[in-house]
């Protein structure tokens, strides 16, 4: 990889600094709104039954459990990029409904996935299936857990869209395009793990679909959109393709090799519910064995691990990261965005595709 942050000194180091401190207080707003907003809800629901605010308190707890905030994050810098003002009205409250509809995905996603951890905690699927089977209530303990999840998750649905109302009318195509775009991608990554056929387009779309456009591109735009300027729309699109797929397929990478002390969740769960990532799509297609060693019982995700490195597949999604970051980082080099912002897209864009968690 050859991209690298500029080194920032001399007069070049207090813009820098201020841009900084900037973007990191419009986050702290970003917290303090999504936990406001939660708790006045609370406060309105709890009035009316004790059991109407648990499903806000599976929100609060999931805010409160941590969380990268990467959409917020390319949110607000898409908006002072775009040489929005930090104290404008709806650049917080977009940015923190991007958060809200990340914890709705998130929700789902432990259903589909059959997860029982996030972040180091139960799901909130486990969680209440526990809930039942301890109380002994009537019904099956996995199925109410479950429909909690998924009204849960609806829920932040709901919020998010309440939050991003409080922001300019400017939003509302990008904003659309956005949710649609995550449900479509669900869709195919689920239809892809029932099929399980060897198509790394299909990956590589899925990639694009599910976490480019949703986790980069279209946060951009959203603050971009905020600020009132679409003149950046080609640049945060190649930009947001490129390092979106990078964050994806770290993503992968870390579900096959990371330390779940680290990501706070279950290691090998693309195995065991068969997702075709771009890093299993291009091992199947160098070693047949790897289906089997997926599919049928008896199989450990230590033998899987073992066989993908054999393949060197690793490696080359390694390179292709690293080929993302650079055409991303590229794309922004005749952006006309100050160079403060161009060092802080660059540098994040590195951030997101070598996290290790």
């Amino acid at each position: 990889m050859t991209t690298e942050v500029t080194s920032w000194s001399g007069a070049d180091r207090e813009p820098a600094a201020t841009a900084r401190r900037t973007s990191e207080e419009l986050l702290r707003r970003v917290e303090r709104e999504l936990r406001s907003f939660l708790a006045a809800e609370r406060d309105v629901w709890a009035k009316v039954d004790g059991r109407a605010a648990v499903a806000i308190d599976a929100l609060s707890d999931l805010v409160a459990s941590g969380g990268k905030r990467v959409r917020p994050a390319f949110c607000i810098t898409g908006h002072l990029a775009a040489g929005g003002d930090p104290e404008a009205p709806g650049i917080v409250a977009a940015a923190a409904a991007l958060e809200m509809l990340h914890v709705s995905a998130l929700v789902h996603d432990d259903i589909f996935d059959a997860s029982v951890q996030r972040r180091g905690e139960p799901t909130v699927h486990a969680k209440h299936s526990a809930l039942h089977h301890r109380h002994a209530w009537q019904g099956e303990s996995r199925r109410f857990g479950e429909s909690v999840a998924v009204l849960v998750g609806d829920l932040a649905l709901v919020y998010s869209e309440q939050l991003m109302s409080r922001a300019p009318s400017t939003v509302v195509p990008v904003w659309n395009t956005l949710r649609s775009e995550l449900m479509i991608g669900q869709y195919l990554d689920l239809a892809a793990a029932a099929e399980f056929s060897v198509d790394p387009l299909l990956s590589r779309l899925i990639a694009l679909v599910k976490s480019g456009h949703y986790t980069i591109h279209r946060p951009l735009a959203v603050g971009a959109s905020v600020a009132g300027h679409a003149g950046l729309a080609p640049a945060f699109r190649e930009y947001g393709e490129a390092v979106g797929e990078a964050f994806q397929l770290r993503d992968d990478l870390l579900d096959a090799f990371g330390n779940s002390a680290d990501t706070g969740k279950p290691a090998g769960l693309d195995f065991s519910q068969h997702k075709m990532t771009l890093l299993l799509g291009w091992a199947m297609q160098r070693d047949e064995r790897i289906r089997s060693l997926i599919t049928e019982p008896g199989h450990s995700p230590a033998e899987v691990r073992g066989r993908l490195l054999d393949t060197g597949v690793p490696s080359d999604v390694e390179k292709h990261i690293a080929d993302l970051v650079e055409r991303g980082c590229k794309a922004i080099v005749d952006a006309p965005i100050d160079p403060v912002w161009r060092n802080q897209l660059t540098d994040m864009a590195v951030r997101v595709a070598y996290r290790n968690a």
